[in-house]
């Protein structure tokens, strides 16, 4: 299918028109984009042209964007930025595979590093970029040819393999507990409380299942991070119901105790996700097939 080039304008012109959008101001685009203002002015005129529409709003010597251009502007932003990725993906390793990775900065701290040497030593042509996300996102405006997500493995228009599923443990320091005795889990209760924002409902849901207790609102102060919340419940600040992946070391050594005999499994597991239009990505599939082999079971937890 050949697309008319209509629908295809100039970069110079879109770029203009991006630049426009997000400084509000021509002599700000001109001074960007190495112009003269009247160069931008005609690089505009040009692409309202060559798209039959209104796109500037022009009033005295200022220039802003219509609605319509605003909303065409923003998706114009996210096309632009690929192109650049997909340039310096080629620039930066013209010969060898490329995978641009997004990764939750916990799981990939923990879990995936200590594997990476394996992967580099059986594939030395594949360059692995990455860059955290702690949310979901949507491929589309992300320069990203897969993702490490956590979930129920329920994101349209992807496709996806199973890393892990997680299990939990509260755990806290030893300075806390002090000399108190954790008889069942409800005794937990009796001590502060650590929640991390992307598992809000995790303990009311673990003292649901352990002690058969409804709790809706379970109080405590929230992180946004797994690197945060354990830092404070190394620090005694509370109990921290965490993935046992991620307190092996601190469990070992003793600077973490855990106030439950075993690891519980919650129902969201660790998935890597790639958009369909990526399945044939040579690199990405060489990393999937290697992931394959590095997924569970996993290694039993240090005591």
């Amino acid at each position: 299918m050949v697309t008319p080039r209509r629908l295809l304008p100039s970069i110079s012109s879109l770029r203009a028109l991006e630049a426009l959008d997000r400084l509000q101001s021509a002599s700000a685009v001109a001074e960007e984009l190495s112009l003269t203002q009247s160069a931008v002015s005609r690089q505009l005129q040009t692409l309202e042209r060559q798209l039959g529409m209104e796109l500037i709003i022009r009033e005295k010597k200022r220039l802003s964007l219509t609605q319509e251009a605003q909303e065409y502007a923003a998706e114009v932003r996210q096309s632009l930025s690929q192109i650049a990725q997909s340039t310096l993906r080629l620039q930066t390793s013209p010969m060898a595979g490329t995978l641009s990775l997004a990764i939750l900065p916990a799981f990939g701290m923990r879990w995936l590093m200590p594997r990476l040497p394996d992967f580099s030593r059986l594939h030395p042509d594949v360059t692995i970029n990455m860059a955290t996300r702690l949310k979901e996102f949507n491929f589309s405006g992300e320069p990203f040819d897969a993702a490490i997500h956590f979930g129920y493995a329920e994101w349209p228009g992807t496709q996806s393999l199973l890393l892990k599923h997680e299990q939990v443990l509260p755990v806290c320091a030893p300075s806390l507990l002090g000399k108190m005795k954790i008889s069942c889990p409800l005794d937990i209760l009796k001590l502060p409380l650590l929640h991390i924002q992307t598992r809000p409902q995790a303990w009311g849901t673990w003292f649901s299942e352990q002690a058969g207790v409804s709790q809706q609102s379970v109080s405590g102060t929230m992180y946004d991070q797994f690197a945060t919340i354990t830092q404070a419940a190394l620090h005694g600040l509370g109990v921290a119901l965490m993935p046992d992946y991620l307190v092996e070391q601190e469990l070992a050594a003793g600077s973490l105790i855990a106030l439950h005999p075993a690891p519980v499994e919650t129902s969201g597991a660790y998935y890597l996700v790639w958009p369909e239009s990526k399945s044939r990505h040579a690199a990405l599939t060489k990393f999937r097939h290697w992931l394959a082999t590095q997924s569970q079971p996993e290694d039993p937890l240090p005591r």
